[in-house]
Protein backbone atom coordinates (compact mmCIF):
# COMPACT_ATOMS: atom_id res chain seq x y z
CA UNK A 1 0.00 0.00 0.00
CA UNK A 2 1.04 3.59 -0.90
CA UNK A 3 -0.29 6.32 1.47
CA UNK A 4 -0.45 10.09 0.84
CA UNK A 5 1.61 11.70 3.25
CA UNK A 6 -1.22 13.62 4.87
CA UNK A 7 -3.47 10.11 5.07
CA UNK A 8 -0.32 8.58 6.18
CA UNK A 9 -0.11 11.28 9.35
CA UNK A 10 -3.89 11.71 9.77
CA UNK A 11 -4.09 7.47 10.62
CA UNK A 12 -0.68 7.49 12.66
CA UNK A 13 -2.33 10.05 14.92
CA UNK A 14 -5.83 8.62 14.63
CA UNK A 15 -7.28 12.09 13.19
CA UNK A 16 -10.20 12.45 11.34
CA UNK A 17 -10.06 10.28 7.63
CA UNK A 18 -12.49 9.79 4.79
CA UNK A 19 -11.76 7.37 1.80
CA UNK A 20 -13.41 8.28 -1.16
CA UNK A 21 -14.16 5.64 -4.19
CA UNK A 22 -12.40 6.40 -7.74
CA UNK A 23 -14.47 4.38 -10.64
CA UNK A 24 -17.12 7.59 -10.34
CA UNK A 25 -13.60 9.19 -11.66
CA UNK A 26 -12.52 6.74 -14.43
CA UNK A 27 -16.48 5.54 -15.06
CA UNK A 28 -18.87 7.10 -13.47
CA UNK A 29 -18.70 10.36 -15.17
CA UNK A 30 -17.92 12.45 -18.40
CA UNK A 31 -14.63 14.52 -18.91
CA UNK A 32 -14.20 16.90 -17.06
CA UNK A 33 -16.86 16.84 -14.83
CA UNK A 34 -15.15 13.88 -13.29
CA UNK A 35 -12.18 15.52 -12.01
CA UNK A 36 -14.20 18.44 -11.48
CA UNK A 37 -16.15 16.32 -9.23
CA UNK A 38 -13.34 14.88 -7.73
CA UNK A 39 -11.82 17.72 -6.54
CA UNK A 40 -14.18 19.37 -5.00
CA UNK A 41 -15.26 16.44 -3.32
CA UNK A 42 -11.80 16.34 -1.56
CA UNK A 43 -11.73 19.79 -1.00
CA UNK A 44 -15.10 19.88 0.60
CA UNK A 45 -13.33 16.68 2.71
CA UNK A 46 -10.77 19.27 3.71
CA UNK A 47 -12.83 22.35 4.89
CA UNK A 48 -15.07 19.87 7.06
CA UNK A 49 -11.74 19.15 9.08
CA UNK A 50 -10.88 15.55 7.34
CA UNK A 51 -8.13 14.25 5.32
CA UNK A 52 -9.61 12.71 1.96
CA UNK A 53 -8.26 9.62 0.61
CA UNK A 54 -8.98 8.85 -2.65
CA UNK A 55 -8.46 5.19 -3.18
CA UNK A 56 -7.05 3.63 -6.60
CA UNK A 57 -5.03 0.96 -7.61
CA UNK A 58 -2.02 2.05 -10.17
CA UNK A 59 0.67 -0.31 -11.49
CA UNK A 60 0.06 -3.10 -9.17
CA UNK A 61 -0.13 -1.12 -5.95
CA UNK A 62 -2.43 0.06 -3.80
CA UNK A 63 -2.57 4.27 -3.56
CA UNK A 64 -4.72 5.35 -0.19
CA UNK A 65 -4.46 8.82 -1.19
CA UNK A 66 -3.38 10.24 -4.74
CA UNK A 67 -1.66 12.88 -5.86
CA UNK A 68 -2.87 16.05 -7.92
CA UNK A 69 -1.12 13.84 -11.03
CA UNK A 70 -2.42 10.69 -10.02
CA UNK A 71 -6.06 11.51 -10.08
CA UNK A 72 -5.76 13.24 -13.29
CA UNK A 73 -4.48 9.59 -14.98
CA UNK A 74 -7.28 8.12 -13.24
CA UNK A 75 -9.96 10.18 -14.86
CA UNK A 76 -8.21 10.67 -18.67
CA UNK A 77 -5.82 7.10 -18.88
CA UNK A 78 -7.95 4.24 -20.71
CA UNK A 79 -6.21 2.01 -18.93
CA UNK A 80 -7.88 1.98 -15.70
CA UNK A 81 -10.46 -1.19 -15.58
CA UNK A 82 -13.22 -1.17 -13.09
CA UNK A 83 -12.46 -2.98 -9.74
CA UNK A 84 -14.55 -4.87 -7.89
CA UNK A 85 -13.39 -7.05 -4.79
CA UNK A 86 -12.85 -10.17 -7.10
CA UNK A 87 -10.46 -7.94 -9.50
CA UNK A 88 -8.01 -6.74 -6.24
CA UNK A 89 -5.97 -9.83 -6.14
CA UNK A 90 -6.01 -10.08 -10.35
CA UNK A 91 -4.64 -6.50 -10.56
CA UNK A 92 -2.24 -6.67 -8.01
CA UNK A 93 -0.51 -9.66 -9.44
CA UNK A 94 -0.52 -8.65 -12.72
CA UNK A 95 0.99 -5.26 -11.60
CA UNK A 96 -1.99 -3.37 -13.92
CA UNK A 97 -4.26 -0.10 -12.83
CA UNK A 98 -7.89 -0.31 -11.24
CA UNK A 99 -10.18 2.39 -10.00
CA UNK A 100 -12.53 0.88 -6.88
CA UNK A 101 -16.15 0.54 -6.53
CA UNK A 102 -18.02 0.54 -4.09
CA UNK A 103 -17.04 -2.95 -2.36
CA UNK A 104 -13.58 -2.23 -3.16
CA UNK A 105 -13.12 0.89 -1.59
CA UNK A 106 -14.89 -0.20 1.29
CA UNK A 107 -12.71 -3.58 2.07
CA UNK A 108 -9.50 -1.44 1.63
CA UNK A 109 -10.22 1.65 3.66
CA UNK A 110 -10.88 -1.08 6.22
CA UNK A 111 -7.63 -2.72 5.64
CA UNK A 112 -5.72 1.09 5.96
CA UNK A 113 -7.85 2.13 9.32
CA UNK A 114 -10.16 4.35 7.67
CA UNK A 115 -13.13 4.64 9.31
CA UNK A 116 -15.80 6.56 7.12
CA UNK A 117 -16.24 6.33 3.31
CA UNK A 118 -18.44 8.64 0.92
CA UNK A 119 -19.71 7.66 -1.76
CA UNK A 120 -22.70 8.41 -4.61
CA UNK A 121 -24.99 5.21 -4.01
CA UNK A 122 -24.63 1.73 -3.47
CA UNK A 123 -25.12 -1.43 -5.82
CA UNK A 124 -27.91 -3.85 -4.40
CA UNK A 125 -30.35 -6.77 -5.69
CA UNK A 126 -30.97 -6.34 -9.71
CA UNK A 127 -34.32 -6.08 -10.76
CA UNK A 128 -34.87 -9.48 -12.56
CA UNK A 129 -32.59 -11.13 -9.57
CA UNK A 130 -35.11 -14.41 -9.35
CA UNK A 131 -34.12 -15.59 -12.41
CA UNK A 132 -30.32 -13.76 -12.69
CA UNK A 133 -28.86 -13.96 -9.46
CA UNK A 134 -27.62 -10.14 -10.07
CA UNK A 135 -26.83 -9.11 -6.90
CA UNK A 136 -23.69 -6.56 -6.62
CA UNK A 137 -20.90 -7.37 -4.78
CA UNK A 138 -21.15 -4.02 -2.30
CA UNK A 139 -24.18 -5.61 -0.30
CA UNK A 140 -21.78 -8.34 0.91
CA UNK A 141 -18.61 -6.12 1.21
CA UNK A 142 -20.56 -3.98 3.80
CA UNK A 143 -21.74 -6.65 5.38
CA UNK A 144 -18.30 -7.75 6.51
CA UNK A 145 -16.72 -3.99 6.73
CA UNK A 146 -16.62 -2.03 9.46
CA UNK A 147 -16.82 1.23 7.58
CA UNK A 148 -19.13 3.60 8.22
CA UNK A 149 -20.31 4.36 4.38
CA UNK A 150 -22.37 7.60 3.67
CA UNK A 151 -24.16 7.15 0.04
CA UNK A 152 -27.68 8.88 -1.33
CA UNK A 153 -28.99 5.01 -0.71
CA UNK A 154 -29.20 2.88 -4.19
CA UNK A 155 -29.92 3.58 -8.09
CA UNK A 156 -33.32 3.41 -8.39
CA UNK A 157 -32.80 0.80 -11.57
CA UNK A 158 -32.24 -1.77 -8.88
CA UNK A 159 -34.98 -3.50 -6.67
CA UNK A 160 -35.19 -1.74 -3.68
CA UNK A 161 -36.88 -3.97 -1.26
CA UNK A 162 -35.00 -6.37 -2.11
CA UNK A 163 -31.88 -4.99 -1.42
CA UNK A 164 -33.15 -3.33 1.96
CA UNK A 165 -34.34 -7.09 2.85
CA UNK A 166 -30.72 -8.14 1.92
CA UNK A 167 -29.26 -5.45 4.13
CA UNK A 168 -31.38 -6.59 6.91
CA UNK A 169 -31.14 -10.19 6.49
CA UNK A 170 -27.19 -9.81 6.74
CA UNK A 171 -27.44 -7.20 10.07
CA UNK A 172 -25.96 -4.16 7.70
CA UNK A 173 -28.52 -0.82 9.84
CA UNK A 174 -29.97 1.74 7.40
CA UNK A 175 -29.94 4.90 9.06
CA UNK A 176 -31.76 7.95 7.29
CA UNK A 177 -29.28 11.22 7.96
CA UNK A 178 -32.23 13.77 8.11
CA UNK A 179 -35.18 11.54 6.39
CA UNK A 180 -37.29 8.55 7.73
CA UNK A 181 -37.37 6.78 4.35
CA UNK A 182 -35.24 5.27 1.96
CA UNK A 183 -33.48 7.93 -0.82
CA UNK A 184 -33.15 6.35 -4.23
CA UNK A 185 -30.07 8.32 -5.72
CA UNK A 186 -32.06 10.86 -8.03
CA UNK A 187 -34.90 10.82 -5.88
CA UNK A 188 -35.37 11.85 -2.38
CA UNK A 189 -37.45 8.95 -1.40
CA UNK A 190 -38.70 5.73 -3.14
CA UNK A 191 -42.07 5.30 -4.35
CA UNK A 192 -43.96 4.13 -2.72
CA UNK A 193 -41.61 5.09 0.60
CA UNK A 194 -39.63 2.53 1.64
CA UNK A 195 -38.85 3.60 5.63
CA UNK A 196 -35.05 3.21 7.07
CA UNK A 197 -34.17 1.31 10.13
CA UNK A 198 -33.50 4.46 12.51
CA UNK A 199 -33.33 8.59 11.80
CA UNK A 200 -30.76 10.21 12.60
CA UNK A 201 -30.23 14.35 12.44
CA UNK A 202 -26.42 14.49 14.05
CA UNK A 203 -22.81 13.55 13.03
CA UNK A 204 -22.47 12.57 16.61
CA UNK A 205 -25.04 10.25 16.85
CA UNK A 206 -23.72 8.40 13.80
CA UNK A 207 -20.69 8.28 15.61
CA UNK A 208 -22.29 6.85 18.88
CA UNK A 209 -24.01 3.95 16.74
CA UNK A 210 -20.76 3.32 14.90
CA UNK A 211 -18.57 2.89 18.36
CA UNK A 212 -21.10 0.96 19.64
CA UNK A 213 -21.65 -1.72 16.98
CA UNK A 214 -17.60 -2.16 17.15
CA UNK A 215 -17.99 -2.88 21.22
CA UNK A 216 -20.69 -5.18 20.30
CA UNK A 217 -18.41 -6.91 17.85
CA UNK A 218 -19.94 -6.25 14.73
CA UNK A 219 -17.96 -6.61 11.30
CA UNK A 220 -20.53 -4.97 9.11
CA UNK A 221 -21.19 -1.15 7.96
CA UNK A 222 -23.37 1.43 9.51
CA UNK A 223 -24.67 2.61 6.08
CA UNK A 224 -25.88 6.30 6.23
CA UNK A 225 -28.14 7.46 3.73
CA UNK A 226 -28.47 10.97 3.05
CA UNK A 227 -31.17 12.38 0.15
CA UNK A 228 -29.58 14.96 -2.36
CA UNK A 229 -30.82 18.48 -1.97
CA UNK A 230 -34.33 18.64 -2.56
CA UNK A 231 -33.89 22.04 -5.61
CA UNK A 232 -31.61 18.66 -7.30
CA UNK A 233 -33.95 15.63 -7.35
CA UNK A 234 -35.70 14.30 -9.82
CA UNK A 235 -39.27 13.40 -10.57
CA UNK A 236 -39.92 10.03 -9.32
CA UNK A 237 -42.40 8.90 -12.29
CA UNK A 238 -40.17 10.15 -14.97
CA UNK A 239 -37.43 8.57 -13.34
CA UNK A 240 -38.93 5.03 -13.26
CA UNK A 241 -40.28 5.42 -16.71
CA UNK A 242 -37.10 6.16 -18.21
CA UNK A 243 -35.68 3.15 -16.60
CA UNK A 244 -38.15 0.96 -18.12
CA UNK A 245 -37.39 1.73 -20.98
CA UNK A 246 -34.31 1.19 -20.82
CA UNK A 247 -34.11 -1.82 -19.37
CA UNK A 248 -36.27 -3.35 -22.16
CA UNK A 249 -33.83 -2.07 -24.87
CA UNK A 250 -30.89 -3.12 -22.98
CA UNK A 251 -32.88 -6.58 -23.38
CA UNK A 252 -33.05 -5.89 -26.75
CA UNK A 253 -29.02 -5.07 -27.06
CA UNK A 254 -27.93 -8.24 -25.09
CA UNK A 255 -26.60 -5.88 -22.41
CA UNK A 256 -26.01 -8.07 -19.47
CA UNK A 257 -24.43 -8.27 -16.33
CA UNK A 258 -22.29 -5.47 -14.93
CA UNK A 259 -22.56 -3.82 -18.15
CA UNK A 260 -26.54 -2.84 -17.28
CA UNK A 261 -26.19 0.04 -14.70
CA UNK A 262 -23.76 2.22 -16.89
CA UNK A 263 -26.30 1.55 -20.34
CA UNK A 264 -29.39 2.47 -17.83
CA UNK A 265 -27.39 6.07 -16.52
CA UNK A 266 -26.15 7.34 -19.60
CA UNK A 267 -29.53 6.36 -21.13
CA UNK A 268 -30.89 8.62 -17.92
CA UNK A 269 -28.27 11.52 -18.79
CA UNK A 270 -29.83 11.37 -21.87
CA UNK A 271 -33.56 11.60 -21.32
CA UNK A 272 -33.29 14.17 -18.36
CA UNK A 273 -31.06 16.16 -20.71
CA UNK A 274 -28.32 15.96 -18.22
CA UNK A 275 -30.48 17.05 -15.30
CA UNK A 276 -29.18 13.50 -13.59
CA UNK A 277 -25.53 14.01 -13.95
CA UNK A 278 -26.23 17.52 -12.21
CA UNK A 279 -28.40 15.58 -9.74
CA UNK A 280 -25.52 12.70 -8.82
CA UNK A 281 -22.27 15.58 -8.91
CA UNK A 282 -24.68 17.24 -5.96
CA UNK A 283 -25.03 14.04 -3.83
CA UNK A 284 -21.82 12.82 -4.34
CA UNK A 285 -20.43 16.57 -3.17
CA UNK A 286 -23.52 16.31 -0.19
CA UNK A 287 -22.50 13.02 0.69
CA UNK A 288 -18.47 13.81 1.01
CA UNK A 289 -19.60 17.11 3.55
CA UNK A 290 -21.65 14.91 5.80
CA UNK A 291 -18.69 12.35 5.72
CA UNK A 292 -16.20 14.93 7.06
CA UNK A 293 -18.57 15.51 9.73
CA UNK A 294 -18.85 12.06 10.85
CA UNK A 295 -15.25 10.96 10.52
CA UNK A 296 -14.49 13.97 12.84
CA UNK A 297 -17.08 12.93 15.85
CA UNK A 298 -15.57 9.69 15.53
CA UNK A 299 -12.32 10.77 15.81
CA UNK A 300 -12.06 14.58 16.93
CA UNK A 301 -9.04 16.77 16.64
CA UNK A 302 -7.51 19.86 14.90
CA UNK A 303 -5.46 20.07 12.10
CA UNK A 304 -3.21 23.03 11.38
Amino acid sequence: MVYAPDVAWALRDGRAVVALESTVIAHGLPYPTNLEVARSMEALVREGGAIPATIAVLEGKIHIGLTPDELERVGTSDDISKASLRDLPILLARGQSGATTVSSTSHLAALAGIKVFATGGIGGVHRGWESTMDISADLPALAGTPVVTVCAGAKSVLDLPATLEWLETHGVPVLGYGTDVFPAFYTRSTQPPLPVDARVDAPETVADIYKMRTRLGFRGAVLVCQPLPAEMALDNEMVEAAIRSALKDAAGKGIKGREVTPFLLSTLSRVTEGRSLVANRALLENNATLAAKISKAISPGQYV
